[in-house]
């Protein structure tokens, strides 16, 4: 092997704390004691509909289908986004100068600050945050400017606590409501200190919307681009991933602010050439299917059946934890005592059961866990009762 070394910036990356659990999983059950119950990476386990496996089976067949796709996506895919974003949150947007689709919402959270942002320039970021807010910021070669989600705060971020300085050298900021790995939930008044701060400190927004669909109790989770003035600041990502199990697919998309799309366009111009058109038609269909079928979506439904089978029945054993409005995580408190990576490896040693320590997601999330909806009801069952009968005293959580 030649003696080069790595590039500075690859320093900054980690996964260290996943990569730890995945091992400490494989550990468990090679030692043959546990068929261990994967709570940890948010992956679907559901398929998709059978409509959109079928349009996938019927749209590969075609001759035409495998020429090279364009960056920006189709047409034809631009403008259900446009239809199906004014369906759903009552948003308006030109499908030709205001969509772009995306492999998988992680593509476009990954490249957008090398649009914007230089050496020296800010991007704050919450923290708890999705890892990838934090990359972004690195491959750009920015500076991070942790936003404390806490929550005493109903985990929104304090913008009056950001410093002038800081303010003042801010190009972007991220934010994720309905949040992973938290679960909280933002409202327009929110939303609307937001555009705010960003028009009077001259900043982007960028806001990921991945679960807007997996929410509950009737709750309909907000566009942050319905706020007036948000079109002028900022844009917003979402995805099939997550709303429709189409996660293996890689189609999402951004939407809003015309030359913050245009930014990113040109990023991803020189480095792919978009998505394969019959996953882009699948995308079309699925999006058009929710348009006409208002309520055929069971998404929520799963995954609110998920929520109350494993709180209840951790709530049983003492293990106390507030029900999520939306997504498929469980943000959880851990016992006083315990360390947030200590406590998940002795979910694994002596229940079976991978949960990913909270400060994997940043500092604030140590005293915490994230805990993902990706089992059925009966497994979630029997991860409650293997918890009950690990020894872990929960009378002080």
């Amino acid at each position: 092997m030649i003696s080069v070394k790595t590039s500075k910036r690859l320093t900054g990356l980690t996964s260290a704390i996943f990569t730890k659990m995945n091992q400490l999983k494989k550990e468990v059950e090679q030692k043959g004691r546990w068929k261990v119950i994967d709570l940890g990476i948010g992956s679907p386990d559901q398929p998709p509909s059978p409509f959109i496996m079928e349009t996938l089976s019927r749209e590969v067949q075609k001759a035409e289908a495998y020429g090279y796709p364009t960056s920006e996506g189709s047409l034809e895919f631009r403008e259900e986004v446009a239809r199906w974003y004014d369906y759903r949150f009552g948003v308006q947007l030109n499908p030709g100068n205001q969509v772009l689709s995306l492999m998988g919402s992680q593509d476009g959270l990954a490249h957008l600050a090398m649009a914007w942002i230089d050496p020296g320039d800010v991007v704050l970021v919450p923290d708890p945050g999705y890892p990838i807010y934090f990359t972004s910021v690195v491959l750009a070669g920015g500076e991070i400017y942790p936003m404390p989600l806490k929550e005493e705060n109903g985990f929104l971020p304090d913008l009056d606590e950001i410093p002038e300085e800081i303010r003042n050298r801010a190009k972007l900021m991220v934010l994720n409501y309905p949040n992973n790995p938290v679960s909280a939930t933002a409202d327009q008044g929110f939303y609307q200190e937001v555009v705010d701060f960003a028009l009077k400190n001259q900043m982007i927004v960028a806001h990921d919307l991945a679960y807007s669909e997996l929410a509950f109790d009737g709750y309909r989770p907000p566009s942050f681009l319905e706020t007036p003035h948000a079109m002028e600041v900022g844009v917003e990502f979402n995805s099939l991933s997550k709303s429709f199990n189409m996660a293996g697919c890689r189609v999402a998309y951004m939407v809003g602010n015309e030359e913050i799309v245009k930014s990113l366009a040109v990023i991803k111009s020189n480095i792919d050439y978009g998505i394969f058109l019959p996953i882009q038609k699948v995308a079309i269909e699925a999006m058009k299917y929710d348009r006409l079928h208002p309520g055929s979506n069971p998404i929520s439904q799963v995954y609110q059946e998920r929520r109350d089978v494993l709180l209840d029945g951790l709530q049983e054993i003492g293990w106390s934890i507030p029900k999520p409005k939306a997504t498929m995580f469980v943000w959880a408190k851990i016992p006083k005592g315990w360390k947030s990576e200590d406590f998940a490896v002795s979910l694994i040693e002596n229940a079976g059961v991978v949960v990913i320590p909270g400060n994997a997601f940043g500092e604030q999330g140590e005293g915490y866990v994230r805990i993902a909806l990706v089992q059925s009801p009966e497994v979630l069952k029997e991860a409650v009762e293997r918890i009950k009968k690990s020894g872990i005293n929960f009378t002080n959580s």
